[in-house]
């Protein structure tokens, strides 16, 4: 066990989902819940700590706290804002407003106490909230990690894996870009084991050709599908940001898919998106950039149009309300 503490801001499915989870991985020693309702809060933390009793789990402290645990607390995990409903189409954005506003509260928050704490973001539309957090509040540009595509990447090495008979694990291949309707896989860069995309169907056995338009289009529609099942979603969400909580705290230097604001990968700029990028201690220490193709950079290209299209018109509301 690593000694450090974790702040979880809202208490909701994916708040209480994350609590558990991370509880089982025993790399924090302190963890505090932050949640307007309070109650809601003390529950789900009276019920994980009756966890710590059992013999896979470690001693670790959990208690519900205010902002100012912020001021030493080494990784911050923001779920809190509106979810996506069965009626919103399949579109995250339709949360645009109302989560910019209760991430803008809670960065506010935050920062009263911290710049120095590593922010990892779950909320949707994810990519936009990336970007107002980094750029609206003076915060260090490596230290705040949307969970972005790794979700999203983990579901298609699932499905590939499962198509080839292999375990997803030994698939090397991301989603990038948009953690929505704009995600794209760069195939030319996809392997099992380094075999390439292309010899596939002749190492693996496989009778029909793989249709990679069916794969993309499901794996972004998984996230719907389990919502309109189950209505909502936590587990893969919660792993994702635990995922995460490893990496920063056992100081990995292990490469995941999660969006940052660019700095001029692939020359571009003043965007949030999400790039395979090198998790330490420290937050995000590289962005790299995939030999993409033609079609890779095409698909980059229009995810990057796309964003940056939602936050003129962000920034244009803004000014709106303003008066400007």
């Amino acid at each position: 066990m690593k000694s450090g503490k974790l702040v979880i801001i809202g208490a909701g499915n994916v708040g209480s989902a994350i609590l558990n989870s991370v509880l089982r991985l025993n790399v924090v020693n302190d963890i505090v819940v932050i949640n307007r309702n309070q109650d809601k809060a003390r529950g789900e933390v009276l019920d994980a700590s009756h966890t710590t009793a059992f013999v896979y789990s470690a001693n670790t402290s959990i208690r519900v706290g205010g902002y100012e645990e912020c001021a030493d607390a080494k990784i911050i995990i923001i779920t809190s804002g509106a979810n996506i409903t069965q009626g919103n189409n399949g579109d995250r954005m339709v949360l645009l407003e109302q989560n910019v506003a209760i991430l803008s509260e809670v960065m506010d928050n935050i920062t009263k106490y911290t710049r120095d704490a590593i922010v990892i973001l779950v909320s949707n539309p994810l990519d936009v909230l990336v970007y107002v957090a980094q750029t609206r509040f003076g915060y260090p540009r490596e230290k705040i990690i949307g969970t972005g595509t790794l979700l999203d990447t983990a579901r298609f090495n699932k499905m590939l894996g499962d198509i080839c008979g292999v375990d997803a694990k030994n698939v090397t291949g991301y989603v990038l870009g948009e953690h929505g309707a704009t995600a794209f896989i760069p195939w030319n860069t996809v392997n099992i084991v380094g075999i390439a995309f292309d010899d596939f169907e002749k190492q693996f056995g496989l009778t029909e050709k793989i249709d990679k338009d069916k794969i993309l289009r499901d794996m972004k529609t998984v996230g719907f599908d389990i919502l309109a099942l189950k209505g909502h979603t936590s587990s893969g969400v919660a792993l994702s940001a635990c995922r995460l909580v490893t990496a920063i705290m056992r100081n990995e230097k292990c490469i995941l898919p999660v969006s940052i604001v660019l700095d001029g990968q692939y020359g571009v700029t003043d965007v949030a998106l999400s790039l395979p990028s090198v998790i330490s201690e420290n937050g995000i220490e590289r962005v790299l950039e995939l030999p993409l193709d033609e079609k890779g950079r095409m698909e980059l290209d229009h995810c990057v149009s796309h964003l940056k299209s939602i936050l003129r018109t962000l920034a244009a509301g803004k000014s709106n309300a303003s008066g400007k």
